[in-house]
């Protein structure tokens, strides 16, 4: 898990349900970041992106990664691995292009002086869509 701007509803949901399953939860956060003790917790520093390389390097074939990061998510599933966001966003091979394409043209809007909508506030919804999504992950891994 991608600790680093996961939401705590998200860490706790996904620690019942990995436990539930019988899975290790990792979350690897930047030392700036507090995590909760129930589960293993991988430090790396504050440098850029040392979050995504940590994640990147212990992803294998099979694991489930949470994370918001579109670009980080792109990385994953070419290892074979799924991508969930704390949202209840699978991401699938076929539909990634699209999202870092217009992460890029987000990014180029904003560097012109435009202005886009950040995420909404986190709902109920959104814990229950996680938490089915993250369930169907796990029972497609058959590792269950």
């Amino acid at each position: 898990m991608d600790g680093d701007a996961c939401p705590k509803n998200v860490k706790a949901i996904t620690g019942r349900i990995t436990g539930k399953y019988g899975w290790e939860m990792i979350i690897i956060a930047s030392f700036n970041h507090n995590i909760e003790e129930n589960c293993r917790h991988v430090t790396v520093g504050n440098e850029s992106q040392a979050t995504d390389y940590a994640v990147i390097n212990m992803t294998q074939k099979g694991d489930i990664v949470v994370t918001q990061d579109w670009g980080l998510a792109a990385v994953i599933l070419g290892k074979g691995a799924m991508v969930l966001s704390p949202h209840g966003t699978v991401y699938r091979e076929e539909k990634i292009d699209f999202l870092l394409e217009e992460r890029h043209l987000k990014a180029a809007f904003r560097r012109a002086g435009g202005r886009t909508k950040g995420p909404s506030a986190r709902t109920g919804a959104d814990d229950e869509r996680y938490k089915r999504a993250l369930e169907r992950l796990i029972k497609e891994t058959g590792n269950h």
